[in-house]
């Protein structure tokens, strides 16, 4: 039995339907994997969802009768030790990957301001999220910033901070008041002045 052509009118048709076809499906593919890196207060993660939400790395601060006490932190750093937050000191914590294009373009700040405002007894932290261990460690290597990384591989570290201020950015970069309280968080790669003044303020409360 031979096989019954088509006509080649239909054959065309049938190729530009499937062409539409491909192309809608790819949109659709777009439009969620940028759905899901959607910015806004409204569109922060809920608990165990780690989608990466954008920022403009503006350091906002929280009136000191709105401050949320930070959860305890600790864990294993890059380099094998333990790292945690000590009682009585102002941190800044930074959330971090050895992928992320802002994250790179920040190191250099971040390494500079811990040098300068070690001495006034700030103590940064950073949290390596998402990512593989041996890519974070060589990073870490390469950039030398000065200050330990607690590797938090899973987000354990991350979601604790999910509710009333959840770092949902990478980078995104929390500072903590030497009561144990969350005062500013910056979405996004942080720029110098902005931390260096933010550091500065809630040092000198």
């Amino acid at each position: 039995m031979s096989a019954k052509r088509l006509p080649a009118n239909s054959v065309t048709a049938g190729r530009a339907t499937a062409k539409r076809l491909t192309a809608l499906v790819a949109a659709a593919v777009a439009a969620t994997a940028l759905a899901g890196c959607a910015g806004g207060q409204a569109a922060q993660p809920r608990s165990g969802d780690t989608r990466f939400i954008p920022g403009d790395g503006r350091v906002e601060f929280f009136d000191a009768a709105q401050r949320h006490k930070a959860p305890v932190i600790e864990g294993q750093t890059l380099d094998g030790g333990t790292a945690t937050l000590t009682a009585g000191k102002v941190h800044v914590l930074n959330f971090w990957a050895s992928w992320c294009a802002p994250c790179r373009a920040e190191a250099p700040v971040l390494k500079d301001i811990a040098a300068s405002t070690k001495s006034k007894g700030v103590d940064f932290l950073g949290v390596n999220f998402k990512d593989l261990k041996a890519s974070a460690q060589a990073y870490d290597r390469s950039v030398e910033p000065g200050y330990p990384s607690i590797y938090d591989q899973s987000g354990k570290v991350l979601l604790q901070f999910q509710g009333t201020v959840p770092p949902a950015a990478i980078p995104s970069t929390l500072i903590i008041d030497a009561q144990g309280r969350i005062a500013a968080r910056a979405l996004g790669a942080v720029k110098y002045d902005d931390l260096l003044k933010a550091v500065t303020k809630v040092t000198d409360e």
